[in-house]
C-alpha cells in the first residue's frame, strides 16, 4: 500500500513539474496515470487506461463540450465585433483615470460575468488599462493584478449565475443550478472584490508616495516567446487562437455591446428557474437518454440555451462589423478544443488515481483534515487539486469525479444543502489554482509584457490569498447558517 501511495505522489509531482515545463497535459494525464498504476501491484495497466481513463475523459467531453464550444464562440464574437472593447472603454471613460484601478476591475468583471473568456478580456482590456495607468501615474506592475482581480476571481467562482465552466461542472454532480446559494456567493464575491480593491489601492498609494510612477515601459505589440507558448499550450490555452484579429473600424454603442452580456445572465436564470422546470422531461428516465433526471441536466441546458441566444443576438446586431464571420466562428470553435481535452485528460488521471488502493489513504487524510465536515473536506480537496494541476476546472473535476458522490451522501445525512456544496466547490477552485505555473497567469503576464518577479506578488494577493479568505468565510457561514 505504501508503495502505491509513493507512486501516486510521484505521479502528481511529475505532473506539476512537467506541466510547468510546457509538456502537454494531453500526454501527461495518461502517462502519469499509468505510472501510478505501475506502483500499485496487481492493477491491470491496459484496463486502467481504456476502461477508467478513457471512460472518464470521454464522459467529461460528452457532458461539457457544448459549454466549452459556445463559451469560446461567444467570447470570440464579443472580441471581433468590438463589443468587449466598447464595454471596457465606456466603463473606463465613465470612471476616469482618478479611479483607474476600479475602472479596470469593473470592466473585466462585467465581461467575464457575462461569459466572455478571461483571455479575450485580458487582450481587450490591457491596452486600455496600460494607457489609463500611465495617465494616472500608477505602476504598470499593478496592471496584471488589477486584470486578475476582475477576470480571475469573484466573477468566475462566486457570483451566482455566471456561465463560467467553474460554475457549471458541479451542477450534474449535485443536481443544482448556476444560481446555487446566491447570497453566500455574493458575500464571497464582495470579500474578494473588497479586499482586492483595498490592496491594489494601497499599493498604488505607496508607490505614489515613493515617487515610483508608471515606469519606463515601451509598449510593444503583444507577442509570446516559444517557452510562453508551450507553457500556455500545456495548460490548454492556444494563444495563437486568441490573439485579437479582424477588429472593426467602429465600435458598437455601449447599450448594444452589453446587451448580449445581460441576456446571458437573464436567460440563464429564466431557463434554470422557470422555463426548463415547467417542461415535461419524463423521457429523460428512458435508457436511450441516459436514465437521468431533469435536475442533472437543467443547469447545463440553461447555459447552453442562454449562450446560444446571446451568440445569435451578437451576430444579428454586429453583422456589418463582423467582416470575417466565418473566421471568427472557426477560431472560436478551434479555441474550445484544446482546453476541454486537457481538462478531460486531468479527469481521466483522477479516475485512475481514485481506483487505486492507495487512494483510500489520501481520502482518509482529507476526511481527517475536514473533521467529518464535508464542506471543509470538499474545500480542501478542490483547492489543493486546483493548485496541483494549475487548473481550476481540472482540480474541481478530479475532486468531484473521485469524491463528489461521497460528499453528497454525507451532506444529505447531515442535512447540508447540495446548493451549499456547489458554491463551496466553485469558490474553492479560486485560490491555489493561480499559483505561478497556472496557464492564465503565464498568459496574462505575457500580454502585459512583465515577468513573475515584477508583478506576481500582487497577483498572488488578489487571486490566491483573498479568494482563500473568502472561501474560509463561506465555509464558516455555510456550516453555521446553511445555504442562503
Amino acid at each position: 500500500m505504501m508503495l502505491g501511495l509513493l507512486g501516486v505522489l510521484l505521479a502528481l509531482g511529475l505532473l506539476i513539474w512537467l506541466a510547468y515545463r510546457g509538456i502537454s497535459v494531453l500526454l501527461l494525464g495518461p502517462l502519469m496515470a499509468l505510472l501510478a498504476t505501475i506502483f500499485a501491484a496487481g492493477t491491470p495497466l491496459m484496463a486502467s487506461y481504456t476502461q477508467l481513463f478513457m471512460g472518464s475523459a470521454g464522459n467529461f467531453i460528452i457532458q461539457y463540450f457544448p459549454l466549452f464550444l459556445l463559451g469560446a464562440i461567444f467570447g470570440k464574437l464579443m472580441d471581433d465585433s468590438g463589443a468587449a472593447e466598447s464595454i471596457s472603454q465606456t466603463i473606463v471613460g465613465k470612471l476616469g483615470s482618478e479611479r483607474a484601478i476600479l475602472a479596470v476591475v469593473l470592466a473585466c468583471a462585467v465581461l467575464t460575468y457575462g461569459g466572455v473568456s478571461l483571455f479575450v478580456v485580458a487582450f481587450a482590456v490591457y491596452p486600455i488599462a496600460a494607457a489609463l495607468f500611465r495617465k494616472a501615474d500608477i505602476p504598470k506592475r499593478l496592471v496584471p493584478a488589477t486584470i486578475a482581480l476582475g477576470a480571475f476571481t469573484f466573477t468566475m467562482t462566486a457570483l451566482p449565475g455566471t456561465p463560467a465552466i467553474q460554475n457549471a461542472i458541479p451542477m450534474p454532480h449535485f443536481g443544482t443550478t448556476p444560481f446555487a446559494a446566491p447570497l453566500l456567493g455574493i458575500i464571497s464575491a464582495l470579500v474578494m472584490f473588497g479586499l482586492g480593491q483595498l490592496w491594489l489601492s494601497r499599493q498604488a498609494s505607496l508607490a505614489k508616495a515613493a515617487g515610483e510612477g508608471y515606469g519606463d515601459h515601451q509598449e510593444q505589440p503583444i507577442s509570446f516567446d516559444k517557452d510562453q507558448r508551450e507553457r500556455c499550450a500545456g495548460e490548454g490555452f492556444d494563444v495563437t487562437l486568441i490573439e485579437p484579429e479582424h477588429k472593426p473600424n467602429a465600435l458598437p454603442p455601449f447599450a448594444l455591446a452589453i446587451a448580449p452580456v445581460v441576456l446571458v445572465i437573464v436567460l440563464n436564470y429564466l431557463f434554470s428557474s422557470h422555463l426548463i422546470p415547467a417542461m415535461d422531461t419524463s423521457y429523460l428516465a428512458e435508457a436511450r437518454y441516459g436514465s437521468t433526471s431533469q435536475d442533472a441536466v437543467r443547469g447545463i441546458w440553461a447555459i447552453i440555451g442562454s449562450l446560444t441566444v446571446a451568440c445569435l443576438l451578437l451576430i444579428a446586431t454586429s453583422w456589418s462589423r463582423l467582416k470575417h464571420l466565418r473566421t471568427t466562428l472557426d477560431d472560436g470553435a478551434n479555441a474550445s478544443v484544446l482546453p476541454i481535452f486537457n481538462t478531460a485528460s486531468l479527469v481521466g488521471f483522477g479516475a485512475v488515481i481514485a481506483a487505486l488502493p492507495a487512494f483510500d489513504i489520501i481520502k482518509g487524510f482529507v476526511d481527517d483534515l475536514g473533521g467529518g465536515n464535508p464542506l471543509v473536506s470538499l474545500a480542501l480537496s478542490v483547492n489543493v487539486l486546483a493548485g496541483v494541476t494549475g487548473s481550476a476546472s481540472g482540480g474541481m473535476s478530479i475532486a468531484l469525479q473521485t469524491l463528489g458522490a461521497d460528499y453528497l451522501l454525507l451532506a444529505n445525512q447531515l442535512g447540508i444543502s447540495p446548493d451549499l456544496l456547489h458554491r463551496v466547490t466553485t469558490v474553492a477552485t479560486g485560490g491555489l489554482d493561480s499559483l505561478p505555473h497556472n496557464g492564465a497567469v503565464v498568459t496574462l503576464l505575457a500580454i502585459c509584457g512583465l515577468t513573475h518577479r515584477q508583478a506576481y506578488k500582487d497577483i498572488f494577493m488578489v487571486a490566491v490569498v483573498f479568494p482563500i479568505l473568502a472561501l474560509v468565510l463561506l465555509v464558516v457561514l455555510g456550516s453555521v447558517f446553511g445555504a442562503f
